[in-house]
């Protein structure tokens, strides 16, 4: 039955503002140390209503995110019925097609799949990402002269296909990753991307 799935992007990454990777070019430090978070508005997956879940990611990339090699750990929220984590689980890994398995098929290897308890908030355009103990970040957008959000439109590269990305940064982005073979981090004021997404297949 696929998916129709609409909702809001939090993404925070070890880059500097802007990224490159959504240009196509190499990671800032020659590796991508990232985390998304997809929080779903409204959505179904093989019927199954999966409205007010949220579907993280953290992982390491070893260079031109285009090329893949991803090593990703996939978390879905501790909300989730058994039912609803397991469609979704499919759904992110690309078991259902379209957008999602065009962006699954860059993932060399799922190290782990968690569910942990999930905090996605977005206020006047400042957003706040938790990931059980594991990521802690906080948002900012950048505006322009008008005020407006800055958009980036028709990036090479996209979590979000067919939507516009809002630049931002990443006041706070703290990941503890060791335990699951990958980089800690305590930065600030690096890369962050915010947005909508509405993923159909």
């Amino acid at each position: 039955m696929g998916y129709q799935l609409e909702g809001r992007l939090l993404e925070v990454c070890n880059c500097k503002v802007l990224c490159p990777c959504w240009i196509g070019e190499d990671p800032d430090y020659g590796t991508c140390e990232g985390a998304t978070a997809y929080h779903i508005d409204r959505g179904t997956i093989d019927g199954v209503d999966v409205s007010g879940r949220t579907v993280a990611g953290f992982g390491h990339s070893p260079g031109n995110l285009l090329k893949g090699g991803w090593r990703m750990v996939l978390v879905v929220d501790d909300g989730a019925t058994p039912e609803q984590q397991q469609v979704l689980v499919d759904a992110f890994t690309g078991k259902h097609g379209g957008p999602l398995a065009d962006l699954a098929q860059l993932i060399g290897e799922i190290v782990a799949v968690e569910r942990l308890p999930v905090t996605f908030t977005v206020s006047g355009g400042d957003g706040t990402l938790r990931i059980g103990d594991v990521v802690d970040a906080e948002l900012t957008p950048y505006r322009g002269p008008t005020g407006q959000v800055t958009t980036l439109h028709d990036s090479v590269f996209s979590t979000i296909p067919g939507q516009p990305a809002y630049v931002a940064k990443a006041l706070r982005y703290r990941r503890h990753g060791a335990p699951y073979g990958l980089a800690d981090l305590d930065l600030q004021n690096h890369n962050a991307i915010q947005g909508f997404f509405r993923f159909e297949a």
